[in-house]
């Protein structure tokens, strides 16, 4: 009988690192939602170019605990880090050319088949860094920067949790999957700028100490109205790169993992020599 492996994950986070990863996803929450929160505060004053680098700040040594956690656990190795090195730079290359199409954005069709592929925290893990690396290589660090590195990672986490399925079934979940996905991404972004950048003579104007309703009605408007023309493009790039390849993606990951052997625990065992036990033996 041959093991189905459409669901072939390489890493499970285990009890530590997944309360770490809450942590840093409570953080970026906090982060995006607070505006909304807020009352008896200027619009002129809310913008994240203040507050964005101790954001970044506190996300890096976030995401470097959650990393450091499950390589003590277990759940990440040197062969792990390495592929995440890899498909982070793969990424990053993927955002690079950009041909002036409002909304075309690649890079999230290496993404989800990761995240699918090899799990949550590594999903998570590597879309953060995926971002991170590509704003060094073209430029783009700016208040932003933390905001899109936590939209990117909640999106490889989200293809980590997926249900099963194989075949075209899988193909489909994933590529609705991407356009929901980065629908909502664009929508999460606009909320980083959307206090001070939609200006405060609109209907979709954000209105300081309005309420938590009032303002999230507002932000709903000015979504539909100004943000969908990148949104949709986004949605439609990667869902169609993944039915056209998607196939190929998900099964050199798989077959990249299964020669890995990443699941396979690693055990230490003393070299044998004359009947007697010797000292170990490298097998490097």
């Amino acid at each position: 009988m041959v093991a189905d492996r459409t669901r072939f994950v390489v890493v499970r986070l285990q009890a530590r690192s997944a309360v770490l990863l809450a942590v840093t996803s409570v953080l970026g929450l906090a982060a995006f939602g607070w505006p909304l929160l807020i009352h008896g505060t200027s619009a002129a004053n809310l913008a994240h170019s203040a507050d964005a680098p101790w954001i970044f700040l506190a996300l890096l040594p976030l995401l470097l605990a959650v990393v450091l956690s499950a390589l003590s656990e277990g759940s990440f190795d040197a062969k792990a880090i390495a592929l995440l090195g890899i498909l982070a730079a793969c990424g990053a290359a993927l955002r690079v050319p950009q041909p002036g199409v409002a909304g075309f954005e690649p890079v999230f069709f290496l993404l989800i088949p990761a995240g699918r592929v090899l799990g949550r925290g590594f999903g998570f893990v590597l879309g953060a860094l995926t971002i991170g690396v590509s704003a060094l290589i073209t430029g783009g660090v700016g208040p932003w920067l933390p905001f899109q590195m936590f939209g990117a990672a909640w999106l490889g986490f989200g293809a980590g949790c997926l249900p099963p399925a194989k075949g075209k079934a899988e193909l489909g979940i994933l590529a609705f999957y991407a356009g929901c996905s980065c629908i909502l991404y664009g929508w999460l972004l606009n909320l980083w700028f959307w206090p001070f950048g939609a200006g405060t003579a609109t209907s979709f104007s954000f209105v300081p100490g309005a309420g938590f309703v009032h303002n999230l009605h507002s932000f709903l408007l000015f979504n539909l109205t100004t943000s969908l023309g990148f949104d949709i493009p986004r949605a439609v790039v990667n869902s169609t790169l993944i039915l056209l390849l998607g196939r190929p993606v998900l099964n050199a990951l798989r077959r990249a993992s299964r020669r890995a052997a990443f699941d396979v625990p690693v055990e230490h065992v003393p070299a044998v020599t004359g009947g007697a036990v010797g000292t170990p033996v490298s097998r490097a």
